[in-house]
C-alpha cells in the first residue's frame, strides 16, 4: 500500500506528464490516501483535467477538487460570447442532439437543461461545451429520459457490454436494475476500469439512472 507521500508525489509527476495542465498551479495534499486539489486554473478543462490526473494514480481513493477558475483570455469574453459560442457547438456535435438542449451563461457558468435519450447524449453535451474560452464551470442539470425498455433487457444490454468492455473489473460488480435505475456496487482494480463499468451502463438504452457505489481498490 503507497504511503500519501509516495501518493503525493506520483500526483505531482502525472500532473508534469499532462500537458493540459499547469502544475504549478495547482496544490496538492494527500490525507488517507485522498487527494485535494486546490489553487486556480485559467479553464474548465484543466481543472477537469487534474481531477482525472489524480484519479489515474494508483492507490488514491478519492478526489476532491477545490480548484478555482479563472478564465484568462486575449480578449474578454462576455456571456452572450460565450452563450453563442456554446449554441455551435452543439449544433455542430453530431453526437449532440441540440435541439433537446437549452443553456443559460451567466458570470462563465454554463448550465445545460433539456431532456435526452441516452446518458451518452448527457455526458457528450458537457465535453463538447468545457473546452469553450471563457467558461468558469458547466452544470449539466440535463435529464436522460429513454423509451421503455423492459428491465431484462435492460440487464442483458449491460451484461454483454460489460464482457466487450470491462470483463475482468465486472466479475467483482453487482449490478441492480429497478425498472430504469441500475445500482453499481463492488470494488474494481483501477480508476480506468471503473469508468470502463460506467460507461458501458451509460451507453445502455433505457437507463435512465445510474447509482454508483463502486470503490477502487486501493
Amino acid at each position: 500500500m503507497k504511503t500519501d507521500a509516495q501518493i503525493h508525489k506520483d500526483v505531482l509527476e502525472e500532473f508534469k506528464w499532462d500537458t493540459r495542465i499547469k502544475e504549478i498551479d495547482v496544490d496538492i495534499s494527500v490525507k488517507d490516501r485522498v487527494v485535494t486539489l486546490a489553487g486556480t486554473l485559467d479553464s474548465w478543462t484543466a481543472r477537469m483535467a487534474a481531477q482525472e490526473a489524480a484519479h489515474r494514480v494508483a492507490g488514491v481513493l478519492d478526489v476532491a477538487n477545490d480548484i478555482r477558475v479563472v478564465p484568462w483570455t486575449k480578449f474578454e469574453k462576455t456571456d452572450a460570447d460565450i452563450a453563442r459560442a456554446v449554441r455551435r457547438t452543439l449544433e455542430w456535435d453530431v453526437f449532440v442532439p441540440d435541439e433537446k438542449i437549452r443553456s443559460t451563461v451567466s458570470d462563465g457558468v454554463v448550465t445545460l437543461e433539456g431532456n435526452v435519450d441516452l446518458w451518452a447524449q448527457h455526458d457528450d453535451a458537457s465535453r463538447a461545451v468545457r473546452n469553450l474560452a471563457g467558461v468558469r464551470e458547466v452544470r449539466n442539470l440535463i435529464a436522460v429520459v429513454p423509451p421503455k425498455v423492459e428491465e431484462r433487457e435492460i440487464r442483458a444490454e449491460i451484461d454483454a457490454a460489460l464482457v466487450r468492455h470491462a470483463e475482468h473489473a465486472s466479475k467483482r460488480v453487482t449490478i441492480d436494475v429497478s425498472e430504469d435505475t441500475v445500482v453499481l456496487r463492488g470494488e474494481v482494480p483501477s480508476w480506468a476500469e471503473r469508468n470502463a463499468v460506467i460507461g458501458a451502463v451509460k451507453g445502455t438504452p433505457g437507463v435512465r439512472k445510474i447509482q454508483n457505489e463502486l470503490r477502487v481498490r486501493g
